[in-house]
């Protein structure tokens, strides 16, 4: 799995200098071997909702295109988001102990890295070793997935949390801390590189995320403020972040054709992948993405998945050190306070992954990228741990949430509504 992890950051199967002559399908590859593996495995576990949820989501997405008129469309629908959800089921099971997590997070944020390394010699040269040059002459990009400057933050982003985390293991004399903190400062000048106001937006989500959870809501708001004042004064397009300027409003205008794509198709919305057969622009917005695509039925599904991997990562930073009570009696009270400390660490650092992930896709279409699927399987994998570790913790099922659910995708869709009437007037 780790192996399929890397090709799917490194992607040297979208080289342009490979394009003609590809060779073997290496990611699908260690992905099916992967599967294989798992099949094998006697540590199986389906237990958190979103097992079911995103197998619904895909569903959902293959029906939006029926309902739309394209039998056929449902095939492809499948052929390109089940691979998807194996890599979903593979690595949320396959990291189910604490090491084997921090591999998956030390290969994750290693490989973004690299990728970071090729755009510092792209911003030095104008183009990478991949043979891509700079974007718009600026903006550093990479290949496939990642071939969008405002993607490549994403990735940087999500992965910081996880470099300062590694960072505090220590060992090896202080060297192994200096490599952690390194990678960090790497991926935070990649995010500088890429020019993104959104992926500028998700580092300060990301600061303030950690000031609530060490200092409180009142802290991390005014942290915030001054964090983003301060990178609206640095060379940026954060400079030009106004409703009214073309590229603000261009992504605003998207949204508000979406909202309306939604109202005329509310049940099942116009189809997975429409969107940009309706529109010139892509949504530039993950939500009204699925909105418009997929209808009120799928963002459902989509804001259960999101919302309850917020909800698996907060439940324990909610608890206090009375959690080491779930642990058995022979285990020694300082070594299971060390264990509890270390799991509350690293519960913080995936929250973090989370809200910084989803703090720029916001800004991006990102519903479907394999990506996400990777970071929710994280999440899982680290909450049923957890559960087993300290069963306390909530069970999370969606027996209990029936109606919670589409009470929030009412509101949301309502919220989206207002909020793009408001962006529009203050144009």
């Amino acid at each position: 799995m780790l192996l399929y992890l890397a090709l799917v950051i490194i992607r040297p199967q979208d080289y342009p200098v490979l394009a003609e002559s590809p060779g073997p399908p290496w990611q699908s590859i260690a992905l099916l071997g992967a599967a294989g593996l798992w099949l094998f495995s006697t540590r199986k576990s389906f237990s958190a909702p979103q097992y079911l949820l995103i197998p619904i989501l895909l569903l959902v997405a293959m029906v939006s295109k029926v309902v739309n008129g394209w039998m056929g469309g449902a095939l492809f629908v499948f052929a390109v988001f089940a691979p998807v959800l194996l890599a979903y089921v593979l690595l949320a099971n396959a990291a189910d102990t604490r090491k084997r997590l921090e591999a998956v997070l030390a290969v994750l944020t290693v490989c973004a890295a690299v990728l970071a390394l090729h755009g510092v010699e792209q911003a030095s040269t104008g183009i990478g070793w991949t043979g891509v040059e700079l974007s718009q002459g600026t903006r550093i990009q990479y290949v496939g997935i990642f071939n969008d400057p405002n993607d490549l933050g994403l990735l940087f982003v999500m992965c910081l949390p996880m470099a300062f985390y590694l960072s505090g293991r220590g060992g090896l004399m202080g060297l192994r801390r200096l490599f952690w903190l390194a990678v960090a400062g790497l991926l935070v000048y990649g995010c500088y590189l890429t020019n993104s106001r959104g992926t500028l937006l998700a580092l300060v989500a990301l600061l303030g995320v950690w000031v609530w959870r060490k200092r409180g809501i009142f802290a991390a708001g005014l942290l915030g403020v001054g964090a983003l004042a301060g990178l609206m004064m640095l060379p940026s397009r954060l400079q030009e972040m106004d409703v009214s300027e073309a590229s603000a409003m261009g992504r605003v205008e998207s949204w508000y054709e979406g909202v309306h794509m939604f109202i005329a198709n509310p049940i099942f919305g116009i189809g997975a992948g429409g969107y940009s057969d309706l529109n010139e622009l892509t949504a530039h917005n993950s939500f009204v993405l699925v909105l418009a695509e997929l209808g009120i039925v799928g963002f459902t599904v989509f804001l259960a998945i999101v919302g309850y991997s917020f909800r698996m990562m907060l439940a324990p930073l909610r608890r206090g050190d009375d959690i080491i009570d779930d642990v058995p009696p022979e285990v020694p009270d300082e070594d299971a306070l060390a264990e509890w400390r270390t799991d509350r660490a690293l519960t913080l650092t995936l929250l973090m992954s989370l809200s910084g992930f989803f703090t720029a896709a916001f800004f991006l279409s990102r519903s479907y990228v394999v990506i996400l699927y990777l970071l929710v399987a994280i999440v899982v994998a680290h909450y049923t741990r957890l559960r087993r570790q300290y069963p306390s913790l909530p069970v999370f099922s969606l027996e209990q949430d029936l109606l919670r659910w589409p009470i929030y995708a009412v509101i949301g869709a309502v919220v989206l509504y207002v909020l793009v009437k408001v962006l529009l007037a203050m144009a």
